[in-house]
């Protein structure tokens, strides 16, 4: 049994004692014997955007903390999906997001020699003041830190049932050749679908549509100035008619994926990831599309050399379910920067809601800054569960902005301070204190 807060000398002394029984333990891999119920204070399920920033400030706080993760890194959206700038930290010149998404994403940048925007422009047009960030090497950073802090991490595995009791939750999990049973004092989920708070019996909503995923990859090892334009676009054309393409498979014109260094994106319609069985079919259907396209450049004179840089390893999904939390926040609400008792981190971004059409953000008045309540993380009637990330309590419209990655990292720090000091008081987390979680 791991006590919630040690000091700084305290901790260090316990869990390097830990690490003279357990090499184990000192690569951060969370093992028990078979039939055995391994006890923690937070359980994290899923190691994306909002997972591993929830895990490693959770673990910070002393918390004995197991982060289990269906693939095989963290940062989910940013990483394994490519979406390598998650913006937005500012607001009118301002920084409203820093923690430790900003440590990590500021330790990318540094690291791998990149510069920061100049975010004190702030009129310049939304994605210009994106942090792009290497991928790859976030992944690292993030595993790094996680590992530092004392978070216990197990890859290729997921929840296979929970059972809420009287002070914590009872979840079994499966992965490859393992099947282990834990207790945790709190749960964080962090699955981006509300994947958990489905399997302890929670409600979840969504809408009779979603919006469009997308498959990000990029072309090179050709010379756009050789590419004849018209010819190009009148072969497109005729591949459109014939249905060797489709419109929703390339998110820009083509001559745009040309002559912008062969950087392409897909609108993929109906793209979820709420089970194996719609994630598998939203994938296929991405990797068939990009192959088409790629077949059809190969035969476009000029292009016959093309060569792909990378194809990423999964659809980015932008919607599946939502929490039906304490309060759902309205795109309302959110636009005009509503000041709720019980907000606990900031959020900026326009309403972005893609469709089959493309996407036209819609910008909020300046001044505006809106916030996230405790209570739009927060499962109705939940005791030992907070959600962070895209399945935050809210209307599809508010969700289009809330989604994004700063927001995420933001919503999972804010989430593990909760679920700690909850501890901490043993209270409920939505009952937690709310200056201290706060501070």
């Amino acid at each position: 049994i791991s006590p919630i807060i040690l000091s700084g000398m305290r901790r260090r002394t316990f869990v390097g004692s830990i690490m003279a029984i357990c090499p184990a333990a000192m690569a951060g891999v969370a093992q028990s014997s078979k039939g055995e119920c391994e006890k923690y204070d937070v359980l994290v399920v899923g190691g994306g955007v909002s997972g591993c920033v929830a895990a490693i400030q959770s673990a910070r706080k002393g918390a004995k903390t197991l982060l289990v993760e269906s693939s095989s890194q963290l940062g989910g959206t940013m990483t394994t999906a490519g979406v390598n700038y998650p913006g937005l930290f500012h607001a009118w010149g301002k920084q409203i997001v820093a923690g430790i998404g900003w440590e990590l994403v500021e330790k990318c940048v540094r690291e791998h020699g990149d510069k920061m925007p100049d975010f004190s422009d702030y009129k310049k047009p939304h994605h210009l003041l994106q942090v792009r960030v290497n991928e790859y090497l976030y992944a690292c950073l993030a595993e790094e830190s996680a590992l530092k802090s004392g978070v216990h991490l197990l890859y290729y595995s997921f929840p296979k049932s929970a059972k809420e009791t009287s002070d914590g939750f009872e979840v079994e999990i499966a992965g490859k050749s393992i099947e282990r049973k834990v207790f945790a004092r709190r749960v964080i989920d962090c699955t981006g679908n509300a994947a958990f708070a489905a399997m302890a019996g929670y409600k979840r909503i969504r809408g009779s549509e979603i919006q469009p995923g997308t498959l990000d990859f990029k072309f090179s090892n050709y010379d756009p100035g050789k590419v004849d334009k018209v010819a190009l676009n009148a072969a497109y054309a005729e591949a459109l008619k014939s249905g060797e393409l489709h419109q929703h498979e390339l998110w820009t014109s083509i001559n745009g994926l040309v002559s912008g260094g062969g950087n392409g994106a897909q609108h993929l319609a109906g793209a979820d990831s709420s089970d194996a069985f719609v994630q598998t079919d939203s994938n296929i259907r991405g990797r068939e599309a990009f192959l088409r396209l790629f077949r059809f450049l190969k035969r476009q004179k000029g292009l016959e050399r093309i060569k792909i840089s990378y194809v990423r390893t999964e659809a980015g999904i932008r919607e599946t379910y939502r929490i039906d939390a304490e309060h759902n926040i309205t795109a309302d609400e959110y636009t005009r920067g509503e000041k709720y008792p019980d907000a606990i981190c900031y959020s900026f971004y326009p309403i972005d809601l893609h469709d089959a059409k493309g996407v036209r953000p819609k910008m909020l008045k300046e001044g505006v800054v809106p916030s996230i309540p405790l209570r739009a993380m927060l499962p109705k009637n939940s005791k030992f569960l907070i959600a962070a990330g895209r399945h935050v309590g809210s209307d599809r419209l508010a969700n289009s902005a809330l989604r994004v990655q700063a927001s995420c990292m933001a919503m999972g720090q804010a989430a593990a301070a909760a679920a700690t000091i909850s501890i901490l008081e043993n209270a409920p987390i939505g009952s937690a204190d709310i200056h201290k979680i706060r501070n």
